[in-house]
């Protein structure tokens, strides 16, 4: 009896160790739901921008050149230091005889007045057209703001308007600035002819010509800092005024073909702690070719863009600046959006991962606009509906899977 009764408790524990392994291969076996990452589809504002590296650059610099030849005295200025129009003393240039006073210098300086004189009458009706031009502007501007306060006008009538007058005053600075440059460069030509005909009682003493700032701003360059001698036309010292600041920008063109006129842009990475607004005044008709990072050559094209702030909000911005530019291209405020890393491609369609029932459900999706973070959803989800993000080739459709939010971390 007690020989059956071991018989009997070796058959039972040899059926339960059986009974074990093969409960441990069906377990090992078994397919294991797979972790994953999802976020709800919502509504927001949704901003599409074209994002690239530019400058800030003075729209109007001015080269200080010699007009005439002589030996140039060490220029004590340097870079940013002010200086006023008319009044600050930028180099003086002494008689190195016999070039300033034989008969070819003063035939050259005869035909530099006449030539001055030229440019001055040039320029002249550009100033009186752009001052007709920048008063219609301002008129037109009035109107539309009393018809705007009484609604009489569209929103995107009046920022036109608005876009206009600036332009047209920016267009009469710069025909103001080109015609003191004219008035500058006459007073430079006439005075380098009186040095070249001097007087009998001038002769015996030593002649200076010295020569004054044509604008009020401050230094950019110093071309020629020491004591030499110069030649007609050579350049001396670069001027701007930092208040006159714009921002150079080349993009694709591709993304300048969507960009529009008076489009927002936001300025970052220039050294402030917050960005900076801008608006674009120009897409330049012409690309040009630009070899990239990886050695591809791209078609760009320069978009010129004006700063909305004062100069004292940005006082340390200077010339020649690094800026990263986003160019608002369209925006919305209430978008039904999924992030990017929830998308892929199925064939040519777009696709998700829909969570139900803990199993990823493949579903067809329809997107519109989208951004480097975020994807408008046209047709295929609902607010509120799960999907997984960054999915694996793991996840196939109808797969068991554990969700985890990303915001549980």
């Amino acid at each position: 009896m007690k020989r059956l009764i071991r018989v009997l408790v070796r058959i039972f524990m040899y059926l339960v160790g059986v009974a074990v392994l093969a409960g441990g291969l069906v377990w090992s076996f078994w397919p294991q739901p797979l972790p994953v990452e999802w976020t709800s589809v919502s509504r927001g504002p949704l901003r599409v921008t074209v994002d690239e590296d530019g400058k800030t650059r003075i729209r109007d610099r001015y080269v200080v050149s010699t007009p005439l030849a002589g030996r140039l005295l060490r220029i004590t200025l340097d870079p940013g230091d002010p200086v006023q129009r008319g009044s600050s003393l930028l180099a003086t240039i002494e008689p190195n005889k016999p070039d300033i006073l034989d008969a070819r210098a003063l035939a050259q300086a005869e035909a530099r007045v006449q030539a001055a004189e030229a440019a001055w009458n040039r320029v002249e009706p550009g100033v009186e057209r752009a001052r007709i031009e920048w008063e219609h502007a301002e008129s037109e501007l009035a109107r539309l703001r009393k018809l705007a306060a009484k609604a009489s006008v569209s929103k995107q009538e009046l920022d036109a308007a608005e876009m206009i007058y600036r332009t047209r005053e920016q267009d009469l600075r710069s025909a103001r600035l080109a015609q003191d440059i004219a008035r500058f460069e006459l007073e430079l030509a006439k005075a380098a002819l009186l040095q070249a005909t001097p007087s009998e009682s001038e002769s015996e003493t030593p002649r200076r010509f010295d020569i004054h700032s044509p604008i009020t701003g401050q230094v950019l360059r110093v071309l020629q800092e020491s004591e030499t001698v110069v030649q007609v036309g050579a350049e001396l010292l670069e001027l701007g005024d930092l208040v006159d600041l714009e921002v150079e920008v080349d993009v694709l063109s591709a993304d300048a073909v969507k960009i529009p006129r008076g489009a927002k842009v936001f300025l970052e990475q220039w050294g402030g702690d917050r960005p900076l607004p801008a608006t674009v005044r120009l897409v330049e008709p012409a690309a040009f070719t630009k070899i990239s990072a990886l050695g591809v050559e791209e078609q760009r094209v320069n978009v010129i863009l004006d700063l909305d702030e004062s100069p004292e909000e940005r006082p340390l911005l200077g010339h020649a600046f690094r800026v990263e530019a986003r160019i608002v291209i369209w925006e919305a405020d209430d978008v039904l959006q999924i992030p990017t890393g929830a998308l892929f491609r199925q064939r040519s369609d777009w696709a998700v991962f829909l969570i139900e029932e803990d199993r990823a459900v493949l579903r067809t999706v329809e997107v519109g606009r989208r951004n480097s973070l975020a994807a408008q959803i046209t047709a295929g989800l609902q607010e509120g509906d799960r999907v997984i993000m960054h999915p694996s080739d793991q996840i196939t459709d109808g797969v068991q899977i554990l969700p985890r939010n990303l915001g549980d971390e």
